[in-house]
């Protein structure tokens, strides 16, 4: 069985992410999108509303499962029995990042590859942060993210705005 995990942020998760998921999703007999818990930043959603988002614009992939985890990329690659880790590439700076992300983590863990996928063009400029920024400001969302993550974005924003 080919396992493999994606991890990342997902605060919200956007359209992007979705068509990586599906993708391999396609490709892998299992994918385990991780929600990663970074106490260095502060998200819009608690790692438990990412993990809710995600499980619902993921529930028509059978062979998709969502968790949340903190530590280290490759110890949750291990834990879970993943052999590979899908990684998202929109622009040329994502891949300088990336790669030395990826053997650093062969360096670590040589039993685990890297998967890099680009994403499609459609999204290619696309950021999680890009449309926080847009939603602070009332700027329409709706092209950026699957249409339940719209609404729970614009009522995060209410109610940051109300204090």
């Amino acid at each position: 069985m080919t396992k493999a995990i994606y991890p990342g942020s997902f605060d919200p998760v956007t359209l992007g992410h979705l068509d990586i998921i599906e993708r391999s999703a396609a490709i892998m007999d299992k994918v385990i999108v991780g929600v990663l818990v970074n106490h260095a930043k502060s998200p819009l959603f608690s790692v438990e509303e990412r993990v809710n988002m995600l499980r619902d614009v993921t529930s028509h992939l059978p062979n998709v499962e969502v968790k949340s985890f903190g530590g280290l990329t490759i110890d949750f690659a291990r834990e879970n029995g993943a052999k590979t880790i899908i990684r998202g590439l929109r622009a040329i700076t994502d891949f300088e990042y990336e790669l030395q992300l990826s053997q650093t983590n062969r360096v670590m863990a040589p039993e685990i590859d890297t998967l890099f996928m680009t994403t499609s063009l459609n999204y290619s400029y696309l950021s999680s942060s890009m449309v926080k920024e847009i939603a602070m400001y009332g700027g329409d969302i709706s092209a950026f993210l699957p249409p339940d993550v719209v609404k729970l974005v614009q009522e995060k924003m209410i109610s940051i705005k109300k204090g």
